[in-house]
């Protein structure tokens, strides 16, 4: 990548694109003096892991311009961009002309990073077949005086369920609070979100049926305290997923990252004392050295429809 400098602007040369950036120096995260440069450079970084995960699924981009202090928005209307930028019309979005940002390539995550977008939130389905997810989700959100130790005892219940339904579960941390059960599934079987969502509906159900007083998947937000809520709806045409990687907008530069289930089941069993799972930015290569990509397509290409539970 080549840089040429225009007054405020740099103009990046990004695999043969041209790629303007601005305001390099502003101040995303306060806590830690981390200017936009410093996200432009994480997002280079790790673009060959997290590119994967974005590649072909529309994107819902949270955008933070001045900052994890400042306004900030989920925008899934594509913000101005080059016309090299692919974008995908939303036809859920009825009477509405929204096209959502593909992020297919380096140069077009280059253009979202100097956007603001610090999160990354794709689809399930693919921008050529949105009728189809390619995964189910269970977003595990702790309420109310619940522990990382307690949302990881779900996650391990969640992962039981669908390991005797033979199916290959991975877990990241959100990058906020709790925890992203995913289920890769293969595009080839063709489930639809109406077999997902059910799906993810039926797991949850059962949980909270067997441990009513630590589970709950109601979305009443009364019924939340000191329980786990496995957020199934996430399941939804019309709703996105934060993906593995993708930093967040908080006060630190946390990220939401794959981890193994034996880190999940460390900290399940009291194993790992002090341990909330939460990884930042500066954290992400040596996980990377290590593990390499924990969600790997290759090594997790996906089951089939989900089959009934219970």
């Amino acid at each position: 990548m080549s840089p040429a400098t225009t007054g405020d602007e740099v103009h990046l040369d990004v695999e043969g694109r041209r790629v303007r950036l601005t305001n390099l120096g502003k101040v995303l995260w306060p806590s830690r003096g981390i200017p936009k440069a410093a996200l432009i450079d994480y997002y280079v970084r790790v673009a060959p892991v997290l590119l994967p995960h974005l590649a072909g699924h529309p994107l819902t981009l949270h955008r933070f311009p001045d900052g994890v202090g400042g306004p900030h928005w989920y925008e899934t209307r594509a913000p101005a961009h080059p016309e090299w930028v692919r974008t995908q019309p939303m036809g859920f979005r009825s009477g509405k002309d929204v096209r959502a940002p593909v992020i297919d390539d380096l140069p077009s995550l280059v253009w979202a990073a100097n956007a603001g977008a610090i999160e990354l939130h794709p689809f399930l389905a693919p921008a050529d077949d949105l009728d189809h997810p390619t995964g189910v989700v269970f977003d595990l959100d702790p309420g109310e005086g619940v522990d990382v130790r307690a949302v990881c005892l779900v996650a391990l219940a969640i992962r039981s369920l669908l390991v005797d339904a033979g199916l290959d579960p991975l877990v990241k941390v959100s990058g906020v609070k709790g925890l992203h059960v995913w289920v890769p599934l293969a595009h080839a079987a063709g489930a639809t979100y109406a077999h997902t969502k059910a799906f993810a509906k039926a797991v949850a159900a059962q949980l909270r049926s067997a441990a009513p007083q630590r589970i709950t998947d109601r979305m009443v937000k009364t019924e939340r305290t000191g329980r786990v809520f496995i957020d199934w709806s996430q399941n939804d045409p019309g709703k996105s997923t934060v993906a593995p990687y993708s930093l967040r907008g908080l006060v630190l530069p946390t990220v939401s990252l794959p981890v193994t289930w034996d880190e999940v089941e460390a900290v399940a069993g009291g194993d790992a004392p002090g341990s909330t799972l939460v990884f930042l930015l500066a954290d992400v290569e040596d996980r990377l050295a290590l593990h390499g990509d924990l969600w790997s397509r290759e090594e997790h290409p996906g089951g089939v429809v989900p089959p009934p539970v219970g």
